[in-house]
């Protein structure tokens, strides 16, 4: 049911050209037949992660492998069409998008591994400004974000989901606040993990699929809310460890 009504809301906004911020072009899926020893070993071992969680949540059949692996494969190349090229030694300049595309994975799951869906419905959403928040390969070396943004490597996340979270925190949960600034740990680095994660490894499959909902539904800004909420959840277990 979830996978209908994103599809179809994402479809339905994709469509209007008010709802659209970035506008992309056409992409035609490349050949079907695309094996894991395509992709790097970090993609790998996030692809063999996926398709466990996948089969443990009943979600996944047998061949769900190359079929993950065709839509990353796919993503990457489509995105790379709204790349600019930027010389840098900084890892996470390179061509390729350093780590492992966690919403990716996580829509080819709410999908049950249909990876012509997915890939559709990852073009179509790619076109909405919740994207550059949610699916943050999407503006790895971006045409649509500054020359100098793109030079410093800080994706959009850090700078305005991140930096807002901590705003929130000050003025929501001051002790929280005040723990973290006693560690030495902001929680803008924790909150880029749980982001990049999409929280996998953090909550549970339904509250994964919730929170991509709710943003999609609701908008960008309920990234916040959710980091936000789980900080208050996690109070009194934050200043007990704060005193220990």
């Amino acid at each position: 049911v979830l996978a209908e009504l994103i599809e179809k809301f994402v479809s339905h906004l994709s469509e209007s050209r008010t709802d659209c911020y970035f506008f992309t072009g056409s992409y035609k899926a490349v050949d079907a037949d695309v094996k894991k020893e395509n992709l790097s070993s970090v993609q790998q071992l996030g692809v063999e992660m996926t398709v466990r969680y996948g089969k443990y949540l009943n979600l996944l059949k047998e061949d769900a492998e190359n079929g993950l692996c065709f839509v990353l494969m796919n993503c990457e190349e489509f995105l790379k069409q709204q790349q600019r090229t930027v010389v840098s030694s900084l890892c996470c300049l390179q061509e390729h998008y350093a780590g492992y595309d966690w919403f990716a994975s996580s829509i080819f799951l709410i999908m049950s591994g249909d990876r012509e869906k997915t890939l559709m419905f990852l073009q179509q959403f790619s076109r909405l400004l919740v994207s550059a928040f949610l699916w943050l390969p999407r503006l790895h070396l971006s045409m649509h974000l500054p020359v100098t943004t793109v030079e410093y490597g800080i994706h959009p996340v850090y700078f305005c989901s991140a930096h807002h979270i901590e705003m929130l925190l000050k003025a929501e949960l001051p002790l929280v606040c005040s723990a973290f600034h006693m560690s030495g740990f902001t929680p803008s680095q924790i909150c880029l993990q749980w982001i990049t994660q999409c929280f996998w490894n953090y909550m549970d499959w339904s509250e994964i699929c919730h929170y991509i909902a709710m943003c999609i539904f609701l908008g960008p800004d309920y990234q916040i809310y959710m980091c936000i909420s789980v900080f208050r959840h996690l109070q009194q277990d934050i200043l007990k460890h704060t005193e220990a």
